[in-house]
């Protein structure tokens, strides 16, 4: 036997041949006392050979292989105590039969995936609607509704949570069209009609829309306080606005998203506080209802009036009715809902919604189907302005802030690899497809009430 053989595979059946061969020999000629003599004599010897053996091994390379004797029951048994032991560390590869190669046993973890980063919560871009009473809507069918959303290419829904007269009453619409919504990528935001009688209780109803969780997980995408006039019942001042306001946002603290739902500015709502209405708000959505005026014009006055606030500005257009309210009878025709369309975003809105699912004809939902607007696609190119100025309240609401200026340039690029490194994306400085996928998935904004 060579001295290097030693620590090859085939080298441990051959000492356990050996071993029970001498065994074999020694019990049947050599008396017992003597036997015991010779044995203790070969184990010396035996032991002597397996450390010259590891020795060459190491010289000529690779890790020593532990020798078979324990695989011998004879009467030289016991001897593989006389043997290093090494815990192995590396195991054969596979397939690579006695002479394969060691393959470290530590298996490389694959990287978690894509996954929105929850730093602050979505304002809404793009097309949404109201939702009213759920009865009226699709029948109160939410997969229906969902589909009618997909068609026209909604990305957002208001649904009515409750008010100051009638609660908190939404849970069980909540649990069947938040699931649904999300599964296609659709973002819910509750709204309250606030009165502001006490407005402590409208901040506890508020949170509890806000916080309320389905039992599947789901909670809304941020919230909008429907605020309106003295003419409406609302005990609407600065002092009592303010105090909602900065309550609701204590409650939700700085990272949950707001809109401040406010009337059409005009000359008769002189005594309206604006101010203090969106003071604590993130976004504001004015009600712009034509009625029998010109879209443009309204929306184009509305917009200058509050642009002062220096917030994002989310119009809602009219698709009811308004012949009770003196305007003319019937659901404004499509021209006019795609020219207050135009008009919304030439100005610089990031996203449109229409009053109200419940009201809106064929026509208004195929012009909203059909409008060249307010269409939040992925561009690996600079993108039109209005795109881009989307992207960009989107991002900054997100808590990856650029301006929104409508320009694609350095800030905007540096701003979209920072989200896409937050949410293990390849950084590519665009909107492609997966990062705008990822940055319109709903999710849970985070909760995050001041202290004190």
């Amino acid at each position: 036997m060579q001295l290097g053989g030693l620590h090859g595979g085939g080298s441990q059946r051959a000492i356990a041949l050996a071993v029970a061969r001498i065994d074999t020999a020694v019990a049947a000629r050599v008396p017992a006392p003597m036997e015991r003599a010779i044995v203790a004599g070969l184990f010396g010897v035996v032991a002597l050979l397996i450390a010259s053996g590891l020795l060459a091994a190491a010289v000529v390379g690779g890790g020593p292989r532990l020798v078979a004797v324990e695989h011998y029951t004879g009467h030289l048994a016991g001897l593989e105590g006389l043997i290093p032991r090494q815990v192995p560390d590396r195991e054969p590869v596979p397939g690579g039969g006695g002479e394969n190669r060691a393959a470290s046993r530590t298996v490389p973890q694959a990287p978690p995936p894509p996954a929105p980063p929850q730093v602050r919560g979505a304002l809404p871009v793009g097309r949404g609607m109201w939702l009213y009473v759920p009865e009226q809507i699709e029948g109160g069918n939410v997969d229906a509704l969902v589909t009618r959303a997909k068609s026209v290419g909604l990305t957002h829904v208001y649904v009515r949570t409750g008010s100051s007269r009638m609660g908190f009453y939404a849970q069980d619409y909540l649990n069947r069209l938040l699931p649904a919504a999300h599964a296609n990528g659709i973002r819910v935001y509750a709204w309250d009609f606030p009165y502001l009688d006490n407005w402590q209780d409208d901040v506890n109803r508020s949170v509890a829309a806000i916080t309320y969780t389905t039992p599947d997980g789901h909670r809304v995408d941020g919230f909008s306080a429907d605020i309106e006039t003295r003419g409406q019942g609302v005990n609407v001042a600065p002092d009592t606005a303010r105090a909602y306001g900065a309550g609701l946002r204590r409650a939700v603290g700085p990272d949950y998203p707001l809109i401040a739902t406010v009337p059409r500015p005009s000359a008769q709502l002189i005594t309206y506080p604006f101010a203090e209405v969106v003071e604590s708000f993130d976004a504001i959505a004015p009600m712009i209802y034509w009625l029998n005026r010109d879209p443009v014009i309204d929306v184009k006055s509305a917009m200058a009036a509050l642009r002062s606030f220096n917030k994002p500005l989310m119009p809602i257009g009219q698709a009811y009715d308004g012949a009770g309210e003196g305007g003319r009878p019937g659901v404004p025709p499509a021209a006019e809902i795609q020219r207050f369309m135009g008009a919304s975003e030439w100005e610089g809105a990031p996203a449109v919604s229409f009053w109200s699912w419940q009201h809106a004809d064929q026509e208004a939902w195929d012009a909203i189907r059909d409008a060249a607007e307010f269409r939040v696609t992925a561009t690996t190119d600079v993108g039109t302005p209005a795109q881009v100025r989307s992207y960009q309240v989107l991002l900054s609401s997100l808590g990856f802030p650029v301006g929104a200026d409508g320009v694609w340039g350095p800030s905007t690029a540096a701003a979209i690899s920072a989200y896409q490194r937050a949410a293990r994306l390849p950084v590519t400085g665009a909107i492609d497809a997966p990062t705008r996928a990822l940055m319109l998935t709903p999710f849970a904004p985070p909760v995050r009430p001041a202290a004190g």
